[in-house]
């Protein structure tokens, strides 16, 4: 085995199962769409964002302090997450509160969250 990779050494096998699976395969824009959620998720700051507002709808103030951040630095960071459809916002007087978008972010962001502190326990 070369670089100790595992691979086939073959053609096709299954023609029967990669056309289902190809005919199934969602539209590329779809799948750039998929990709750049996640681009958006692989920043450390937003996640922590993310997790915040996963506890608790929060200003941009709050944000700050909690992180120890410019408002101007979480404003950055919101408008990213903002723009992936991953968060929310709603207005009370001056004040902008933030909160995930919906329970699919949630899930995600959870289930995600759940997957990474279960590789740690099996370490």
């Amino acid at each position: 085995m070369k670089n100790n990779e595992l691979f086939c050494d073959c053609d096709v096998i299954h023609a029967d199962l990669v056309e289902n699976v190809k005919k199934n395969m969602p539209e590329e824009g779809e799948l750039y769409d998929l990709s750049d959620f996640f681009k958006v998720l692989g920043d450390s700051t937003r996640a922590k964002i993310m997790w915040a507002l996963d506890e608790s709808e929060m200003c941009v103030c709050d944000l700050a302090v909690l992180l120890n951040m410019t408002k101007s630095a979480i404003s950055h960071q919101l408008r990213a997450l903002r723009e992936a459809n991953l968060v929310k916002n709603r207005r009370e007087g001056k004040n902008v509160f933030y909160a995930l978008a919906d329970e699919h972010v949630r899930l995600i962001f959870e289930m995600g969250l759940e997957h990474i502190r279960e590789k740690q326990d099996e370490l």
